[in-house]
This record gives C-alpha cells, sequence and structure tokens, in this order.
C-alpha cells in the first residue's frame, strides 16, 4: 500500500523539496500552502494556514475524504521573526507561537485520531538548533522551537501504545527563502530603540550564516531516508560540524561558560 504523507509548507525550501523527493518515490503527498503557488510534480496541494484553525482542520479533512488515512505528517511550516525581546511588537510575538507551535499542536490533534484507527504512523516535527539553544534577537522564535521540544518528548509518550512515532528534526543553517521572509517579521528599530546597535552586528551575523547556509535539498534527502526507518531516532540534529559541536557544548559545559561562547559568536558586548 503506497503511503499517504501530508507535509505543511511546499512552496518553498525544506517543504518543497522534501514533498519532490516523496513524490518522486512513490508516496501520495498532500503539501499545504497558504496561498496560490507552484507545487512540485506529484505533490497535491491543499490550502491551510497555521494560524487559522479552521483551514488546519479544513485541510486534514481534505485528505481524510480521499485518502481514508494519514501514514506521516511532517509539520516543516513555521515562519521567523527577529528583534529584541522589549521591543518586538506584540502581533509579530502571537503570530510566532501561533504558526511555529499552537498551529502545529491543532494540525497534530486532527491527525491523530487518523492514525489511532489506522493502526500507527509516525509525525515528524521540525524543531531547530535554536529549540536546543536560545539565540540572540530570536527570542521568540526560540521559545517557539523549545516548546516543540517539550510538547514532543510528551507526545512520544502518549502516542507509543499506539504505535505512533514522532520525530524531532534540529536544522542547523540552511539556505532557504527564511532570511528574506523574516525581514517582514523583523522589529521596526531605529537610533531610538536602546537595543538597535547590538541587534543590527548581531543580525549580520545570524544572516550571514543562513545565506552561506546548506542547500535544503541535503535536508530533504535525509527525511527521505527517516520516513523509511522502521524504527527511527527520537532526534536528528542536522547541520554543519561546528553547529552539531556547539550542541554537544551546550549539554557538557557550564551554562556561564557556554554563555560565553554564543556571546563570542554574536559579537555581543
Amino acid at each position: 500500500m503506497e503511503k499517504v504523507v501530508f507535509i505543511t509548507g511546499v512552496s518553498s525550501g525544506f517543504g518543497r523539496e522534501t514533498a519532490r523527493l516523496l513524490a518522486e518515490k512513490g508516496y501520495i503527498v498532500y503539501g499545504t500552502i497558504r496561498r496560490q503557488a507552484d507545487v512540485p510534480p506529484g505533490v497535491q496541494s491543499v490550502f491551510m494556514d497555521l494560524a487559522n484553525p479552521d483551514s488546519i482542520r479544513k485541510a486534514v479533512e481534505t485528505v481524510k475524504q480521499k485518502e481514508n488515512r494519514i501514514d506521516i505528517l511532517i509539520n516543516n511550516a513555521g515562519m521567523h521573526t527577529g528583534g529584541p525581546i522589549e521591543t518586538i511588537p506584540e502581533e509579530f510575538i502571537r503570530l510566532q507561537m501561533e504558526t511555529n507551535f499552537t498551529g502545529m499542536v491543532i494540525l497534530i490533534r486532527e491527525v491523530l485520531p487518523v492514525m489511532r484507527k489506522q493502526g500507527g504512523g509516525m509525525i515528524i516535527n521540525f524543531s531547530s538548533i535554536g529549540g536546543l539553544m536560545g539565540l540572540p534577537f530570536q527570542g521568540f522564535y526560540s521559545a517557539s522551537k523549545f516548546a516543540i521540544e517539550g510538547f514532543s518528548e510528551v507526545l512520544r509518550m502518549e502516542v507509543k501504545q499506539f504505535n505512533i512515532k514522532v520525530v524531532v528534526i534540529n536544522p542547523g543553517d540552511f539556505h532557504t527563502g527564511n532570511t528574506s521572509n523574516r525581514r517582514k517579521y523583523l522589529a521596526p528599530t531605529d537610533e531610538n530603540d536602546p537595543y538597535n546597535r547590538q541587534y543590527t552586528i548581531t543580525l549580520s551575523k545570524i544572516e550571514a550564516d543562513e545565506t552561506n547556509g546548506w542547500d535544503p535539498v541535503i535536508l530533504a534527502k535525509k527525511i527521505l531516508k527517516i520516513t523509511e526507518k522502521k524504527n527511527p531516532s527520537y532526534r536528528y540534529i542536522i547541520g554543519s560540524f561546528d553547529q552539531k559541536l556547539s550542541v554537544y557544548l551546550k549539554r557538557i559545559l557550564p551554562e556561564k561558560w557556554f554563555g560565553k561562547i554564543l556571546e563570542s559568536y554574536y559579537h555581543i558586548k
């Protein structure tokens, strides 16, 4: 039986490349888009906005009506704010959490009854390196990813009895549309903002890392391998050696020492 995949955010980046590879492999792939967009051949598009619970329920119902099953749910879609915690607009904070966390939770709650009924499934949640350590001037992005971490740990235990596997993906820096898309959700700081100088310096470093990041197809190939595993690992950290090393150092070093490393890396005085 061909497996049915439901993947969010297939108009660009990780989602587009992953959906393309899955479709080429023979999976039945449904990919969500928020507005009209081209999707890879073999991928069936479904309109859905993670900030709109009604659209989430309609999207899941569409797939249920057509396929009567969902074998793999890939929670790829999200958004990325940037700015000082004190001065970033409140509407950006709400949108960040609604999109990256609350919307994902609602989607999973809609899909779980389908997976329980069919006797199992796999849920792949995209976190980030920023979900394992707080990144300066990305406070609410990191907060949304930290929330995914704790949520996924609990979900994994609760659904084990139904043969539903939960996997967390922690990407490092990849060259996607994330950098340009975040520009729409950056705190509008100026010389009157007390954080402006440091924010500008740190943001330059963040965006340089993203621009020089890996091609998203590298991650997409890894996701394809994960979907084919009978017993996948709980977590996959996908990034450069330095990024994986930073996760390891975060685990073993005293917090103050690791904090100094991050401050130096992001040029925080």
